[in-house]
C-alpha cells in the first residue's frame, strides 16, 4: 500500500514538474506587471545588423559612437536606457558605453552625441562615455541594448553596467538590440 502511495506521488509530482516549470520560463519572458515584454527595434544608418562596424567608431578611428534608431517605444516609457558590450572579451564580456535617462520620445542618437538629459556611467577603461570596438584578437560582436523603462533613474556618474541593471529591476517595459562586428585592421 505504502509503494502505491509513493508511486502516485511520484507520477503527481512528474505530471507537475513540467507545469511548474513552465511558469517559471513563462515569468522569464515577462516585462513588469506580468506582461509579455514588447520588443524595441535598435539600428544604425552606419552598418546592419551582425555588419562590421565602420572603423571610426573604434580605436582604430575615431572612437566615436555610431547613430542609433529607436523604434516601437511603449507609450508609458519614461525614459530609455543604453548598454553596449562585447561578450567575446578574453576576460569575460567588457563594457563599453552605459547610458540611462534618454528622454523616452528619442527615435535617433546621432553619431558622437546624446540628448542632454541622458546620463553615462562608466565603461570597463573606468572612463565616463563611449569607448569603441577594440579587440586584441579576432573579430567581436558588440551589442547594443536599449531599454524602456517606466521610471526616470537617480545614478551618480560613476554608474556602472551591474548597477544600471539592478537599478532597471522591474522598471523594463520593452527591450531590443543592436549587434555589430569589428575586427582590428
Amino acid at each position: 500500500m505504502r509503494e502505491g502511495r509513493g508511486y502516485g506521488t511520484a507520477r503527481l509530482m512528474a505530471a507537475l514538474l513540467p507545469a511548474a516549470l513552465g511558469i517559471v520560463l513563462c515569468a522569464d519572458a515577462q516585462g513588469k506587471g506580468g506582461h509579455r515584454m514588447e520588443t524595441l527595434t535598435v539600428s544604425s544608418p552606419g552598418f546592419n545588423q551582425g555588419e562590421a562596424i565602420p572603423a571610426r567608431h573604434t580605436c582604430d578611428g575615431e572612437d566615436t559612437s555610431p547613430a542609433l534608431v529607436i523604434g516601437k517605444v511603449p507609450p508609458a516609457t519614461r525614459s530609455l536606457a543604453l548598454v553596449m558590450d562585447d561578450p567575446d572579451a578574453p576576460m569575460g564580456t567588457w563594457v563599453h558605453w552605459v547610458v540611462w535617462n534618454i528622454p523616452p520620445q528619442t527615435r535617433e542618437i546621432p553619431a558622437h552625441a546624446l540628448p542632454s538629459q541622458a546620463s553615462e556611467g562608466k565603461n570597463d577603461w573606468h572612463r565616463t562615455g563611449y569607448g569603441g570596438p577594440c579587440p586584441p584578437t579576432g573579430t567581436h560582436r558588440y551589442f547594443f541594448r536599449v531599454y524602456a523603462l517606466d521610471t526616470v533613474l537617480h545614478l551618480g556618474n560613476s554608474t556602472t553596467k551591474g548597477e544600471l541593471e539592478r537599478a532597471m529591476q522591474g522598471h523594463v517595459l520593452a527591450k531590443g538590440e543592436l549587434m555589430g562586428t569589428y575586427k582590428r585592421r
